[in-house]
């Protein structure tokens, strides 16, 4: 299928062309939104793997979705990605990061130009408040652009209640991050409940069933997938946590160590404090939530997460997860080359060196 090459370049220009259409309508009647509209277009267009949109199209294709709709899939496969944009927006302004893809965040950026121009009122307010407002026109434009796609009623129907499943989950699962930072939950099962819903439901395996459900696959093939996409979205997040402590901020885009100045409690931090003895503990008990850690002792505690076994062990994690997610791929008993692409997907996404 022709679609199938260069398959994030034509999800890229699905999207410039939705978020350009749907940025004229509102600006026709509301031209003082232009920079809401402008940032949140430069935020989704900046970059990006793509990978919930990829995961989806490979899902539908191989489980035998109808090259007629192809078109319309990958509209709303892409629709995926203003999903996305939300939650990195609002995940930013609740961590309060100060950078994302290697620039500045959403709320930074604009708490600079209420700076730079002098308003009234305070510039980190108002940059909170604007990012907090273009997050939610991430979500609700990507509610427009899936239920716009020009496939049977049919189709979209079958696919609306994954869609729903998946937004409530990325929803609840950044409600139980921040639950968990709060009470100081810090038990390896309270960090696997963040991820699952945080990140691996909406990253791999709703993307995978939207895909499926598409097609109109069987339900034994839908369960493999979710299987697949379960485990391997966990295997993804941890790599994530592990570049979090561990990443080249050249690679990730974010600077190292902002895990541990946020306060996340991750597998590798929930692992480290219970594998750690009680000076190891203190050292990252210490650092957690503390934003002015310094790089020094950022040093200190991923020394210490090594001493104490806990990298090993997420590595250890990462890996059964991944063969796990493999032998479900193949239950799925997909169509080719859509096995093909799943199995390379899945290297990307848990083999990222730090």
């Amino acid at each position: 299928m022709e679609h199938d090459a260069d398959l994030p370049g034509r999800v890229e220009r699905v999207l410039a062309r939705f978020l350009r259409e749907a940025g004229e309508q509102i600006q026709a009647t509301e031209p003082g939104f232009a920079s809401g509209v402008d940032a949140l277009t430069e935020f989704v267009l900046r970059g990006g793997k793509r990978l919930r949109p990829t995961f989806a199209w490979w899902a539908w294709r191989g489980t035998g979705g109808d090259e007629s709709d192809a078109e319309g899939v990958l509209e709303v496969v892409a629709s995926l990605e203003l999903v996305q944009a939300c939650a990195l927006i609002h995940d930013d302004v609740i961590d309060s990061s100060d950078s994302r893809r290697g620039r500045p965040t959403v709320h930074v950026a604009f708490a600079d130009l209420h700076t730079a121009q002098q308003w009234s009122g305070m510039p980190a307010a108002f940059g909170r408040a604007v990012a907090v407002l273009i997050g939610d026109l991430a979500l609700a434009w990507a509610d427009d652009m899936f239920g716009a796609a020009p496939l049977p009623e049919r189709v979209l129907d079958a696919a609306r209640p994954v869609w729903r499943a998946m937004r409530t989950e990325v929803l609840a699962g950044q409600y139980l991050d921040i639950h968990t930072q709060a009470t100081g939950d810090a038990s390896p099962e309270a960090a696997l409940r963040v991820s699952r819903l945080k990140t691996a439901a909406y990253t791999v395996e709703r993307p995978l069933q939207l895909g499926a459900a598409l097609a109109g696959a069987p339900a034994g093939q839908v369960a493999a997938l979710r299987e697949f996409g379960r485990d391997l979205g966990i295997a993804f997040q941890l790599r994530d946590d592990l570049l979090g402590v561990f990443g080249d901020p050249s690679v990730t885009g974010k600077p190292a160590g902002d895990d541990l100045r946020e306060g996340k409690r991750t597998l590798l931090i929930a692992l480290g404090l219970r594998q750690a003895g009680a000076a190891q503990a203190g050292i990252i008990t210490a650092a957690l939530g503390n934003p002015a850690l310094s790089e020094k002792e950022v040093d200190q505690v991923r020394a210490t997460l090594r001493e104490a076994g806990a990298v090993s062990a997420v590595e250890r994690r990462i890996d059964e997860l991944t063969g796990t997610a493999l032998s479900a791929l193949r239950k799925a008993d997909l169509t080719e080359p859509a096995t093909a692409a799943l199995t390379g997907l899945a290297a990307r996404a848990t083999q990222r060196t730090y």
